[in-house]
């Protein structure tokens, strides 16, 4: 072989084997592809779908609303009331991209560039001093990702970002993102964070208040102005000169901002008319369960937030009167229903609810003395005896409770009046007199009136209940009352109507009315309650300058003191106590404890 020939036969092994060199890297790089390609394929094949969002309905607080149209609670797990991303104004938006997000509408969900930067800062720094997470990659990890920290979950966080971007507009995006953060202080998204931290919506935020909340997402308890001012306010200054710097605002307005006081605590809802709210939320409760706490319901309640104010300066003033002429330790209840639909206008069940949430007007049992004669009289008007019919009022010796025992009630001046009638017996509040129209009716016959009318409490059927020594409740009798000021009974009612987060319709109340008394008995009702006024216990009412009927009520030893009356739209009641069962004080009848605190209610809700 010549040389030649070797040469070309060592050329011709030299190509072979290059040739198997590549056909064996190109084997490995298909495999290694192929891996890769799987082991993407096995990390991202659980992704959530993302037109899920479009189902997007976020834990959201239930708001309660007055007759009038005024928030006066909420109830929430998660502090939080959904705004739609149009109703967010520009300087919040900027305060955020600002210091979250700068190159915001420029990438598509993840920002390589912003990576870039963050991770030559952080090697500069000689650690993690700056993430590189884009806004819609935040608010992927907010609702589809767990929080670790894997390169899974940030592929899989990177994917759906690209996703979302690809479905969704820019400012929507950034609306659920800003719904969805949290602020601390239990406030979560924009619009309870502005509530929670400035007692405002979100639209009215300045923009040193934008610039605050966009400082707490990061790190929600380190930056609290409440927690850490100084942190918090370097915090805010840095979010301000990024503003500047990007040109969100001016240099007037940065040096007007950032001299902007910090709030110094937050706004804790102490929600208006908090003994009504809590029953209502109790009610509530039971009906929608958690879904009360979670689910954005829209609660127009009846309550009238005037006559509430109204009730509640008329409470207090009552009892500082009271404990002005005996010692401290008074409470007194009111609670006002509308007779034409039963709506419960005002209540109020103490004196500090945020004392103790025991409601007096609902929960506290207690007799209701003279109060409780007017259903004796309807029994006898039911059974065709008229006001102007006559009854003895002369002293009355029945068995007691025990064997052996002679009950023998008196009338408050112990004087007795001979033979009177109806309308006087009433109007004097006279105990003998209605003991022995009781007599006449049977106990039972006057418990069957009281229970139609509304009274649930237990009803002992001996006849001192006559002069009211069964224990009821307030709200028992003002609704009872009702019959005598219309004829019918109406279920008391909190609430008008709830619509869901999209404002539908998903329950709403009907007036429950019952008839019960003719139109000639309540005009004879009326006739007697309206002497008690005119002539009787309740003088001091005539002040008001109208027909107002009603009747007072006052326990052995001045332990209780009632006053319920009703005019032509409302039936109002009082109650007047201590919660330990002990006297008010000496002669604190209902007409001197309990009435002058439903003249001043019934004289300012009508201005």
């Amino acid at each position: 072989m010549t040389q030649l020939e070797r040469e070309l036969e060592k050329a011709e092994r030299s190509r072979f084997s290059k040739k198997k060199v590549v056909i064996i890297l190109l084997t490995i790089l298909s495999a290694f592809t192929g891996i890769i390609a799987g082991l993407f394929y096995w990390m991202l094949s659980d992704l959530p779908e993302v037109r899920r969002l479009e189902e997007y309905a976020p834990i959201e607080s239930s708001q309660v609303y007055s007759a009038d149209g005024k928030l006066i609670a909420e109830f929430y797990l998660e502090r939080r009331t959904f705004l739609s991303y149009y109703q967010i104004p520009e300087r919040v938006k900027k305060a955020f991209i600002s210091v979250e997000d700068i190159r915001f509408y420029k990438h598509p969900g993840v920002d390589v560039i912003g990576i870039v930067r963050a991770l030559y800062k952080d090697i500069r720094a000689g650690g993690i001093v700056q993430g590189g997470s884009t806004i819609t990659q935040q608010l992927t990890k907010m609702l589809f990702l767990n929080p670790d920290k894997s390169v899974t979950r940030k592929l899989k966080e990177a994917a759906l970002s690209i996703q979302i971007e690809r479905k969704y507009t820019k400012d929507e995006i950034l609306g659920l993102y800003l719904n969805q953060a949290y602020f601390g202080t239990r406030a979560y998204g924009i619009e309870a964070a502005a509530q929670t931290y400035f007692g405002k919506s979100a639209q009215e935020l300045s923009i040193a208040e934008a610039a605050l909340l966009a400082s707490l997402p990061k790190a929600p308890s380190a930056y609290s102005p409440f927690r850490d001012p100084e942190k918090s306010k370097e915090r805010r200054t840095m979010v301000l000169e990024q503003m500047l710097r990007h040109k969100f605002i001016t240099n007037a307005q940065y040096k007007e901002a950032v001299n902007v006081p910090l709030p110094s605590a937050p706004h804790f809802r102490k929600y208006n008319a908090p003994y009504f709210i809590e029953i209502l939320r109790h009610g509530l409760e039971s009906k929608y369960g958690a879904g009360l706490y979670t689910s954005g319901y829209k609660i127009y309640s009846t309550l009238d937030m005037m006559m509430q104010q109204t009730a509640e300066e008329a409470v207090k003033r009552g009892i500082t009167a009271v404990e002005g002429r005996t010692t401290p330790g008074i409470e007194a209840a009111l609670i006002t229903i509308d007779i034409r639909t039963g709506h419960i206008k005002a209540m109020v069940g103490g004196s500090d609810f945020w004392k103790t949430q025991f409601n007096r007007a609902t929960q506290a049992l207690r007799q209701p003395g003279s109060a409780f004669k007017p259903f004796v009289y309807a029994t006898a008007i039911k059974n065709g005896i008229k006001s102007q019919e006559k009854v003895n009022d002369s002293p009355i010796s029945l068995k007691g409770s025990r064997p052996g025992e002679r009950w023998s009630p008196k009338n408050y001046d112990g004087k007795y009046y001979g033979v009177v009638t109806l309308k006087k017996a009433i109007a004097k509040s006279l105990n003998a007199a209605t003991v022995r129209l009781a007599t006449r009716l049977g106990i039972k016959n006057v418990i069957e009136t009281a229970r139609s009318l509304g009274i649930k409490s237990e009803l002992q059927p001996y006849m001192p209940l006559a002069l009211g020594a069964s224990d009821v409740t307030l709200v028992e009798m003002v609704s009872s009352y009702l019959a005598f000021a219309s004829g019918y009974r109406a279920l008391p009612l909190l609430y008008e109507r709830i619509l869901n987060r999209e404002g539908i319709i998903t329950e709403e109340t009907k007036p429950k009315i019952e008839n019960l008394l003719s139109e000639e008995e309540v005009k004879e009702m009326k006739i007697l309650l309206g002497a008690v006024v005119e002539e009787g216990t309740a003088q001091g009412a005539k002040k008001l300058g109208r027909a107002v009927y009603g009747k007072t009520g006052t326990t052995n030893d001045y332990t209780d003191a009632w006053f319920i009356g009703f005019d032509n739209r409302l039936v109002v009641g009082v109650w007047v106590g201590r919660d330990d069962h002990t006297p008010i004080g000496n002669k604190e009848t209902g007409a001197r404890a309990a009435l002058p605190i439903w003249i001043e209610f019934m004289e300012k809700s009508t201005e």
